[in-house]
């Protein structure tokens, strides 16, 4: 089993690799490997798309890399390998993002990533720390993973979703914000999986062990 995650120069990739790969060595899962060759995303068995920044400028670079996106949807939506976006990774699977201008997503998840608006005006944004997850909905990235579980923020904008059952788990920052969004092969965390310790190496493991 190959696991890809995606380098179009707008991610954390080494803090992001070195998890992948401890967890992928502690079961036997197989190499991870880090690319923007689209050869190589299209024989991969699972699909890691992280980011940082802005949307509108990790859209322009992931489609900068001529046939990357192609490839991934090749993976993801025709042969519906698992596929897990990590932060502006996951804003991306929505249908737009207003960060700045309205900017095209995948729409792979039905939805629009707007900024942060707590109720609370003491609260700041961006939001930034630890933070405790609430699961909405199961999953089996949650095998082990609990409500109360910590994980780490960093950003100014959530995606709302437009179907409830595909928003898996949020986190309460003045209102709720979405923390991981799901359907069918797809996944997205809002946090960030290999800065949260052991909630997010369990999470990262799951994902690697994960079925759909």
């Amino acid at each position: 089993m190959t696991t890809v995650i995606i380098d179009y120069e707008s991610g954390n990739l080494h803090s992001a690799e070195k998890a992948f790969q401890r967890m992928a060595h502690e079961m036997d899962a197989g190499p991870v490997t880090v690319t923007a060759d689209p050869d190589l995303v299209r024989c991969a068995d699972r699909v890691v798309l992280p980011g940082d920044g802005a949307f509108p400028a990790c859209r322009a670079q992931l489609f900068d890399h001529r046939g990357l996106f192609e490839a991934m949807e090749e993976v993801v939506i025709g042969a519906g390998k698992p596929f897990l976006g990590i932060c502006i990774g996951m804003q991306m699977l929505a249908t737009r993002g207003m960060e700045y201008a309205e900017t095209a997503g995948f729409n792979w998840i039905g939805g629009t990533v707007n900024r942060i608006t707590p109720a609370d005006a003491t609260l700041k944004v961006p939001h930034m720390g630890w933070n405790d997850l609430v699961i909405d909905q199961p999953h089996p990235v949650f095998d082990g993973v609990q409500t109360g579980d910590h994980a780490y923020f960093v950003h100014s904008y959530h995606m709302q979703v437009v179907d409830r059952a595909q928003m898996l788990a949020h986190v309460d920052y003045g209102g709720p914000v979405t923390a991981i969004v799901g359907r069918d092969n797809i996944l997205g965390m809002q946090f960030h999986p290999e800065k949260s310790q052991a909630t997010g190496l369990r999470m990262i493991a799951n994902f690697l062990n994960w079925q759909p």
